[in-house]
């Protein structure tokens, strides 16, 4: 209370200088102006000083002579007070921003589906006169709400008065479509709005072609905002090129652009997608900015023949961006994607990748958006990344790595791509590129060129019943699984060395140690980008004190099956250990396209399903040992079941001219073992071949998750009467089913930790708070002791109190100081460990530790 009121009652006399502060018996001490520049030093440079610091500063700073420690530890008290107070009303103030905001979008929005409703009953009605019209002539009664395309094959393209007025039109059906009636939008499922959703999306429900819109809030100017979405090469992984063949300008400070773009094909199955556009930029008088963009007729039209032969040519109807300044800062940003994919040029199980109007708007309308706001936060300095690097640097490693896995699966003929002696029923496809280099674009002088060149194997093949995102977490976390560590550690070798030591390497053991040290993530945590570190040790006498560990970087999407994406990915390249900015970068990886859509993408499941998509992948080498189970009752079955997906695969081997065959031959067998590798793990994961009765093992010898869960309840009791912080949620856990057991654990607020009773106790299971503080992953918790994660004090404190903890069942360690995986340091305010047990009650399973309040220093 004293605080509070010190905050109001500062004097705010200038004439004075003096400040009046209360200390903590109520009395006013006043301060001068020289006092409280001395104090407000102190408190930048450490908000929180300790007895020892205050009374230092007493003594190095004679105008604080005559004030009592105690006082300054209370002006200190209420300085923290004030900056908290105001770091609380700026939050507000923003919040309040955004929702009024939001506000306005949801008005608009409701303003356009009254109109929409109003445009149906007119057209109802008038149906119904038609009906009951005798002699009416036979007309299209079609209730499509889409504006048509005007053909514009009358028009001169190379007229700039044509092309003027082709803009205009494609404004107006544009605006028409953002903000207006044209298409019978509907709320795209799982994505509702809020003051802290990315933004409100809608798909069309019948329309020609496919469409998507969005809107949202986002905290940059509307010129920021256009320069961003016109770059479309830096944040639509699928778009592979755009160029500007002409520019001139048109009124209000206009323009109008020829462009050409081209598209990567997602799969080896179906052709690349390119496009001829108009683009007009433009301003409207409300300040608003506009960039619209639609196809120009005429197939010949653009670059020449050759260059777009490996390509469809595919229709953008009036699409774009409409951009709208907010008061007090920031837009207010539509977004429309109206395609035509021409889904006749590919297989029919293909179609529905080229017909669904949820697949444009997850990999082109929604990506837009969130890559606006994860700019906008960067550029605030929301966004923190580990290892030191910028987010540009990040950002760029994660476009370079798909932008090579998807140049390898394409293989375009003008990149120096050719196929390897295919006569069509090859499973796997060998593709060579004898004048491949490497580098980043920023310094080309670092190039890595290849004697010989790089040849990718590839394959594509169709999954049954898996969910894409349980299969890439697996292939995520049990690389042992399926990969082959003197494969990685060949190509390692050729980047680091640019020498080709096959057949002839030096045999290295994989320790099956795999380390994952994540980077950054995008915003909605849908993108991780992170290194794999694998230990390997030589088998050759001489060598075997030099360490053999590769290091991946590597980025993971689509691995939520409750997040809204297109499709789910793990691409990986070799990478020096010290991680340069410029690395040479030969990507491979797997790409799992769900062909339908399924309920597990986008609907929240049950706890029960939930509980078990979640943990599916801890227990799939349990799975794949025991063999596939038959019994399953219908409750069991994932929302999984009659789904189908694409699943494409693509390796890059760089290779030596004289060694071409034989990298050939082993690039040809990796691929196929890594298929058969997949294929025995899709069988385990689907809901033919998953066993519930198989619970997801923690680590060797662990207990299943939910029963592990239930013992760290049920042992936290007899310590709940001492220690009270975690009494209310793992005690209201008593009373829940072992799945909700299992989520409270997991969504618990402070860091709970499990290691094993071992003569080198390590980590057997954390929750989300544990692996946030320790910034690891389930699957790297295991390599982690617990004398590694204390400082100093903190180990003397554990020896000194683990017999106490070991007879009586818990211990309390106070105040002090962690360490992460990662280096940074992490206080909490205390510890509270108890010893786990058993369903007998007899036997020690683990010790638990709770750190309560932590948080990086």
């Amino acid at each position: 209370m004293a605080m509070a009121v010190a905050q109001h009652r500062v004097s705010t006399s200038g004439s004075s200088s003096i400040n009046k502060h209360l200390d903590a018996s109520g009395k006013y001490v006043r301060y001068t102006a020289e006092q409280v520049e001395a104090l407000e030093r102190v408190y930048a440079e450490c908000p929180k000083p300790s007895s020892l610091r205050r009374q230092q500063l007493i003594r190095e700073c004679p105008i604080l002579s005559n004030i009592e420690p105690k006082q300054i530890k209370v002006w200190f008290q209420n300085r923290r007070c004030r900056e908290k107070q105001r770091k609380e009303s700026s939050r507000l103030q923003t919040v309040n921003r955004k929702l009024s905001a939001m506000n306005k979008l949801l008005m608009e929005e409701n303003d356009r589906l009254q109109k929409q409703v109003s445009q149906l009953v007119c057209e109802n009605g008038y149906m119904r006169q038609q009906l009951h019209t005798v002699n009416a002539s036979a007309t299209d009664a079609s209730c499509d709400s889409v504006v048509t395309t005007p053909q514009h094959s009358l028009r001169d393209p190379n007229n700039p008065a044509g092309l003027l007025s082709i803009a205009e039109e494609t404004l107006a059906e544009f605006l028409s479509k953002a903000t207006g009636t044209a298409v019978d939008w509907v709320q795209m499922p799982g994505m509702k709005p809020g003051p802290d959703s990315v933004g409100i999306f809608a798909i069309s429900q019948s329309c020609s072609g496919v469409a998507a819109r969005a809107c949202g809030l986002v905290s940059l100017e509307p010129t920021k905002i256009a320069e961003i979405l016109k770059d479309r090469p830096s944040w639509l992984r699928d778009c592979r090129n755009l160029e500007v063949f002409t520019m001139f300008p048109a009124g209000s400070g206009g323009t109008i652009e020829l462009v050409y773009t081209q598209m990567f094909a997602p799969t080896t199955l179906a052709p690349a997608r390119d496009f001829w556009t108009l683009r007009y930029t433009t301003t409207l008088e409300n300040g608003s900015f506009v960039v619209c963009e639609r196809s120009l007729s005429g197939s010949g039209a653009g670059p020449s023949t050759a260059a777009a032969a490996q390509f469809v040519r595919a229709e953008v109807l009036p699409s774009g961006y409409l951009i709208r300044p907010c008061e007090g800062g920031g837009s207010i940003i539509h977004i429309v994607d109206h395609l035509n994919l021409e889904a006749w040029s590919v297989p029919e199980v293909l179609r529905p990748l080229y017909e669904s109007s949820k697949v444009i708007a997850q990999k082109m309308t929604i990506a837009a958006l969130r890559y606006v706001k994860q700019i906008a936060q960067e550029t605030s300095g929301e966004v923190v990344y580990s290892m030191g690097r910028q987010p540009a640097v990040l950002r760029t490693f994660s476009q370079r790595l798909s932008r090579g896995f998807n140049d390898a699966i394409n293989g375009f003929n003008d990149d120096s791509w050719s196929i390897m002696n295919c006569d069509g029923n090859e499973d796997v496809i060998i593709a060579i590129n004898s004048s491949k280099s490497f580098s980043c674009t920023s310094n080309p002088n670092n190039a890595l060129p290849f004697v010989g060149g790089v040849l990718c194997a590839k394959a594509s093949m169709l999954l049954q019943n898996v969910p894409p995102a349980v299969l890439v977490r697996f292939l995520r976390e049990h690389r042992s699984e399926w990969a082959d560590f003197n494969v990685d550690a060949y190509t390692a070798a050729s980047l680091k060395a640019g020498t080709y030591a096959y057949p002839g390497m030096r045999p290295t053991r994989f320790t099956g140690n795999q380390i994952i040290m994540p980077l950054g993530h995008t915003i909605e945590h849908e993108e991780i980008l992170e290194v794999i570190r694998l230990e390997g040790h030589s088998l050759v006498q001489e060598d075997a004190f030099v360490s053999r560990d590769i290091h991946l970087l590597q980025i993971c999407s689509g691995i939520d099956e409750n997040a809204v994406g297109a499709c789910s990915e793990l691409v990986f390249a070799p990478i020096d250990e010290m991680f340069p900015d410029d690395a040479p970068l030969i990507p491979s990886g797997f790409r799992i396209i769900p062909l339908e859509s399924k309920p597990g993408v986008i609907i929240i499941q049950s706890d029960t399903q939930d509980s078990l998509t979640t943990n599916r992948t801890l227990d799939l080498t349990s799975s794949l040992e025991v063999g596939p189970a038959t019994n399953h009752s219908s409750g069991d079955v994932p929302s999984s079941q009659n789904s189908r997906s694409v699943l494409t695969i693509a390796f890059q081997f760089p290779f030596d001219s004289s060694l071409q065959d034989n990298v050939a031959t082993m690039a040809r067998q990796y691929v196929r073992s890594v298929i058969s590798s997949v294929q025995r793990v899709a069988m385990a994961i689907s809901p033919s071949g998953l066993s519930t009765d198989v619970g997801p093992k923690l680590s060797p010898g662990s207990p299943e998750a939910l029963t592990l869960a239930q013992w760290i309840c049920q042992s936290y009791r007899q310590v709940a009467s001492v220690f009270v912080n975690l009494r209310a949620e793992l005690l209201r856990s008593e009373s829940l089913g072992s799945d909700s057991i299992l989520k409270n654990l997991w969504q618990h607020q402070d860091a709970i930790l499990c290691c094993s009773l071992k003569s080198l106790p390590v980590f057997i299971f954390a929750n989300q708070a544990g692996l946030d503080m320790l910034e690891t992953t389930l699957v790297s918790l295991q390599d982690i002791t617990l004398d590694k994660i204390f400082d100093e004090p903190g180990r003397k404190a554990l020896c000194s109190d683990f017999a106490k903890l070991m007879q009586q069942g818990y211990a309390y360690f106070p105040a002090g100081i962690c360490m992460s995986t990662m280096g940074r340091h992490v206080s909490y305010e205390q510890v509270v460990a108890w010893k786990v047990l058993e369903a007998d009650e007899s036997t020690v399973h683990c010790l638990a530790f709770s750190f309560v309040n932590w948080s990086f220093v």
